[in-house]
């Protein structure tokens, strides 16, 4: 039972420095033989963007009342209607009070004795919980995932899907709707209102590094953005140990997709800076646009969807913090080899910076039509921010540059990659010094 989905002590009271309380029951059924779990849960809704985690409570008293035969059961009392006028409503309390003024009495005196017994058995209940969790999955071989509990998810910005929907959305994750996979799991083309608007399905796989935390923390930052360059979330699923992401769907696939290994013709390059401009002003947007910056940590081109009109769409933040305006943020090194800063591998500090790092290697990417890490060919060609790096020292980065791109770059690259560089030059000051290109 949720008792108050938004409670607001401030109005409940009608002011500051004023006691305010509530009262709620929770009735158990007669006949149950099976111990009943009792949770209390505290904590701000998440769409109000709180800036503190924590909620107001001075106290807190659980009682768990008798009848006068002993029994710690009830059931659920019958619904009486009152359609008497106000002053018999009050006659009818006033009997009705002294009636039950002997079971009240002897409820009080059972309630020091009930508050401990609740609060024994809330314990037991959480501590088979927790073994039962240890154990990992059921005996039946089937695991189940661990469902977010700590806070809410929003459900007035993105809609929540039943595993049902999603079922029927996918054909029951047909093989022939499979369109990709990565970190996070599988990704599945869907068709939601009937058929009539087409989705992008993401379900975590259970052997997936990712889990609960990524799952919480992609459907929380997305529902606070909204950019051109950014990927749409449109709801989630948490059904049947089952967690499942639901995005607008991106006709056009990732850029990766469009840079090597494809059977179509490789992507013009006027068309290659137009889709790093709006992937630099997306990156732009969670850097400087939010009251808070949000460094994506996971900036690939396999992240950078691409929709219907070639718009680029970053996309994929599970992986995503949010940062400090002037201090590093020390976390546990996550990320794409290849693409990872090697200031925040080794000291384990992550700023903004570092998604500006993994931004330029997609850059080089873009322009070199190759892998980051290719373990075919020569050892210091492997790595192509390094290998890149040294041809632009020795000027011989033109012998790198994809072979579909040469002799077509000078057609456009005067009229756009002075939009390119001003982006660039915008995401690279972050408290450092101006931007030369």
């Amino acid at each position: 039972m949720t008792a108050e989905t938004e409670a607001d002590v401030m109005v409940w009271s009608g002011g500051s420095d004023i006691p305010v309380y509530r009262d709620y029951v929770v009735w158990v059924p007669e006949g149950r033989q099976s111990k009943q779990d009792l949770w209390l849960a505290l904590h701000p809704s998440l769409n109000s963007k709180p800036q503190y985690a924590d909620a107001i409570l001075s106290g807190l008293e659980i009682l768990k009342l008798n009848k006068l035969d002993g029994s710690l059961a009830g059931s659920n009392p019958e619904l009486i209607v009152v359609l008497s006028s106000p002053d018999q409503q009050q006659s009818s309390l006033r009997k009705r009070a002294k009636s039950k003024w002997s079971s009240i009495v002897a409820a009080i005196i059972g309630a020091v004795i009930g508050a401990l017994s609740t609060l024994s058995l809330s314990l037991y209940l959480l501590n088979s919980k927790w073994k039962r969790q240890e154990k990992g999955p059921s005996s039946s071989g089937e695991r189940k995932l661990p469902i977010p509990q700590a806070s809410p998810l929003p459900t007035d910005i993105c809609r929540r899907f039943t595993i049902f929907e999603i079922k029927e959305a996918t054909k029951d994750f047909d093989y022939q709707n499979l369109i990709g996979s990565g970190g996070f799991g599988k990704v599945y083309k869907g068709f939601i209102a009937n058929g009539s608007i087409t989705v992008a399905i993401k379900r975590l796989d259970y052997s997936s590094n990712q889990g609960t935390r990524e799952f919480k923390t992609e459907i929380e930052m997305l529902s606070q953005l909204c950019h051109v360059n950014l990927v749409s979330l449109i709801g989630y699923c948490i059904d049947e140990g089952e967690m499942i992401l639901v995005y607008d769907y991106m006709i056009n696939g990732t850029l990766r997709e469009h840079l090597y290994e494809t059977k179509d013709d490789p992507l013009p390059w006027k068309q290659r800076l137009e889709i790093c401009i709006g992937a630099a002003r997306g990156l732009h947007y969670l850097h400087t646009g939010l009251p808070h910056t949000i460094i994506h940590r996971d900036v690939k081109t396999s992240n950078i969807l691409l929709d219907e009109n070639w718009i680029a769409r970053v996309s994929d933040f599970g992986l995503s913090r949010i940062g400090l305006s002037d201090n590093a943020v020390s976390t546990a090194v996550k990320g794409t080899w290849g693409y990872l800063d090697p200031e925040y591998a080794r000291f384990q500090q992550l700023t903004a910076k570092s998604d500006v790092y993994s931004f330029g290697v997609v850059l080089f990417e873009v322009l070199c039509g190759r892998k980051p890490l290719d373990h075919k060919l020569e050892h210091k060609e492997k790595n192509l921010a390094n290998w890149a790096q040294e041809c632009i020292q020795n000027g011989t980065i033109y012998l790198i540059i994809d072979p579909y791109l040469k002799a077509k770059i000078a057609q456009s690259v005067s009229e756009n990659s002075w939009k390119l560089q001003k982006v660039v030059c915008e995401i690279k000051e972050v408290k450092g010094p101006p931007c030369r290109m």
